[in-house]
C-alpha cells in the first residue's frame, strides 16, 4: 500500500466516526438541506437529477427526491455495474421497484431505463473548501464523473452533514472536483 493510500485509508477511518456523530445529532439535517438545495441550485425540467439511496449514517436524500418528484424532475440513481468502471444511472421515481445492490445500497430493478444525469447529487465521506470529496475509495464517482463532463455540461454537489467538512481531502490526479456541497448548514462553494 502506498503512503497515500494509507493516508486516504486513515481519513476515510476518521471521516466515518464524523459522520456517524453528525448523523446522530442532526435529525433534521435531511429538511434543513433540502431547503439549502432549493435556494441554491438551480435545476430546470430538461435536468436529470442522480440521488443515491443512503447507506450507513449518509444524509438521507428521500425529502430532495420527494421534493423533484413534486416539481416532475425526472430522477436516476446510480447502479455499480463492475469494478473500476464508470457508474451506470437507472431511471426511478416513487413508484420504482428497488433491489440489493453493491455494497448495500439499494438499487433500480432492472427494468428502469437507463438515464444520463445532468446534475449529481453524490453521497461522501468527506469534503474540503477546494471542493473535493473523500468517498470509499472505489473511484466509481470519479471515473462517472470524468465521462460526464467530457461528454455534456454535468454538474455535481456533494450531500453531506457540515461536521464532514475538513482542512484538506488527499487526493489523487484522477479525483474529480465537485461544483458545490450542500450540509444542512449552508451551501459551500469552491473557495
Amino acid at each position: 500500500m502506498t503512503e497515500l493510500h494509507e493516508i486516504k485509508a486513515q481519513a476515510r477511518r476518521d471521516a466515518r466516526k464524523r459522520r456517524k456523530t453528525a448523523a446522530s445529532e442532526q435529525t433534521r439535517a435531511a429538511d434543513s438541506a433540502l431547503a439549502v438545495f432549493d435556494a441554491t441550485v438551480e435545476v430546470s425540467q430538461g435536468d436529470v437529477v442522480a440521488l443515491y439511496r443512503a447507506i450507513q449514517s449518509e444524509l438521507d436524500p428521500v425529502p430532495l427526491a420527494e421534493s423533484l418528484w413534486k416539481r416532475g424532475i425526472t430522477t436516476c440513481y446510480p447502479v455499480v455495474i463492475a469494478p473500476d468502471t464508470p457508474l451506470q444511472f437507472r431511471a426511478a421515481d416513487r413508484n420504482t421497484a428497488f433491489i440489493p445492490g453493491a455494497f448495500g445500497a439499494a438499487i433500480p430493478d432492472e427494468s428502469a431505463e437507463i438515464a444520463t444525469p445532468s446534475i449529481v447529487i453524490a453521497p461522501l465521506l468527506a469534503f474540503d473548501r477546494a471542493l473535493f470529496r473523500l468517498g470509499y475509495g472505489g473511484g466509481f464517482y470519479d471515473r462517472t464523473l470524468e465521462l460526464l463532463r467530457a461528454a455534456a455540461p454535468t454538474r455535481a454537489y456533494g450531500y453531506a452533514y457540515a461536521a464532514q467538512e475538513v482542512e484538506t481531502v488527499p487526493i489523487e490526479r484522477t479525483d474529480q472536483r465537485l461544483d458545490g456541497v450542500i450540509t444542512e448548514a449552508g451551501f459551500i462553494e469552491r473557495a
